[in-house]
């Protein structure tokens, strides 16, 4: 794991410390120590889909001002600030729209992608208007996908990051698991088509995971977090399937984005 700058800034605020003990002039302090350059990459799980209050400039990205990344910005005032994370992002969308803003003083990194490669949007529109049978048929198609084809694509992803932004360090988001099991849900999918949805965010957190760290990047788990938050749990974070606005639906709340990625986010820093 790279030295973050907020490991620096922390180290920087004993020193100053010490120096006010000892005497030492404020000039020899380095205050560079106290820069903090962020760049927010990824999918619509950091664009902030779900949670409302979108910046118009973003157009079809839907860039919230509630999304975990404007959010950690807001506490921590980084010295500069690029969010260019997007809804139904891709790994191919990543690389040819998203690292203008990486070079060699960005500091930190936040991103998660994946979910849109693994057709995401697919597995659940198969699984609410189709057969049992068919939705799990559909993941297992998405996990075979996850097995063989997404760690290339991760790792071009996180190649061109590193390429761009050799000293930062970078956190890569996982994604939550979506229903709480003998939940409170007394209709729509059944108990099988959920479990099995689970199951499979848990195989593509663990094939982001792999990568993430075959990078040296740290990856923020963010099922604890959401655990007792699920669909089905009476307390969700997550937005059910919603025929008025589809594009939300399975996607963090408000409360998901702060109470789920944010601190998620957050402890890897």
């Amino acid at each position: 794991m790279k030295l973050s700058r907020i490991a620096a800034f922390s180290s920087s605020l004993l020193l100053g410390a010490v120096l006010a003990l000892t005497g030492a002039g404020p000039a020899q302090a380095d205050d560079r120590a106290l820069a903090l350059d962020y760049v927010a990459l990824g999918d619509s799980y950091s664009s902030g889909v779900g949670a409302g209050s979108y910046d118009s400039a973003s157009g079809n990205c839907k860039r919230s001002t509630r999304a975990y990344p404007r959010l950690w910005a807001a506490a921590h005032s980084p010295s500069s600030f690029a969010f260019t994370a997007c809804s139904g992002a891709r790994t191919g969308d990543v690389l040819s729209g998203q690292l203008a803003p990486l070079n060699s003083a960005t500091d930190l990194v936040s991103i998660t992608i994946g979910g849109n490669d693994a057709g995401f949007s697919d597995v659940m529109t198969t699984c609410v208007l189709q057969s049992e049978a068919t939705c799990i048929n559909r993941i297992n198609q998405a996990r075979s996908y996850v097995n063989t084809t997404l760690p290339g694509q991760l790792d071009s992803v996180y190649t061109a990051i590193s390429s761009r932004a050799p000293s930062a360090q970078v956190v890569v988001l996982g994604y939550p698991r979506f229903y709480k099991l003998g939940g409170s849900c007394l209709a729509g999918l059944s108990e099988n088509e959920r479990s099995a949805i689970n199951s499979a965010a848990d195989y593509l957190n663990a094939a982001i995971a792999k990568r993430a760290a075959n990078h040296g990047y740290d990856f923020a788990d963010v099922v604890p977090a959401f655990t007792g938050h699920e669909i089905c749990s009476g307390s969700a974070w997550l937005h059910s399937v919603n025929w008025l606005n589809i594009g939300e639906s399975y996607h963090p709340t408000a409360a998901g984005q702060s109470g789920g990625y944010l601190p998620s986010f957050t402890s890897r820093v």
